[in-house]
C-alpha cells in the first residue's frame, strides 16, 4: 500500500506564492515519474508539471516562468513552489507518482488533493 499526501494548499491574494509538498510512503521499491496536477471547478484534471526520476521537467504552458517542481528521490518528496500566483491558478491541486511496488509491480498513485485559492 502506497500513499500520497499533499499539503501547503491555502488562500493567497494575486501576485503571491505558495509552496506545495507530497509525501509518498508505503510500500515503495522506486519512484519514476512524478507530477502536479489540478483541477479547476468545472474543469477537466490538467497537468500542471511533471518531474522524471533524473530530474527533467515540463511544464503546463500557463505555469512556465512562475511554478517550479523539484523532488527529493532519497525522501521520496514532492514539492511546487508556485510564484506570481493569478486567480486562474485556484484549482484544486493533486500529486502523482508513477512507481515500482515492493511487489516489482508498477502502479499509478494519486493524493487526495490539497485546495489553493487565489483572490483579494
Amino acid at each position: 500500500q502506497v500513499q500520497l499526501v499533499e499539503s501547503g494548499g491555502g488562500l493567497v491574494q494575486p501576485g503571491g506564492s505558495l509552496r506545495l509538498s507530497c509525501a509518498a510512503s508505503g510500500s515503495i521499491f522506486r519512484i519514476n515519474n512524478m507530477g502536479w496536477y489540478r483541477q479547476g471547478r468545472g474543469n477537466q484534471r490538467e497537468l500542471v508539471a511533471s518531474i522524471t526520476s533524473d530530474g527533467s521537467t515540463d511544464y503546463a504552458d500557463s505555469v512556465k516562468d512562475r511554478f517550479i517542481i523539484s523532488r527529493d528521490k532519497a525522501k521520496n518528496t514532492l514539492a511546487l513552489q508556485m510564484n506570481s500566483l493569478k486567480p486562474e491558478d485556484t484549482a484544486v491541486y493533486y500529486c502523482n507518482a508513477d512507481l515500482v511496488a515492493r511487489n516489482l509491480l508498477r502502479y499509478n498513485y494519486w493524493g487526495r488533493g490539497t485546495q489553493v485559492t487565489v483572490s483579494s
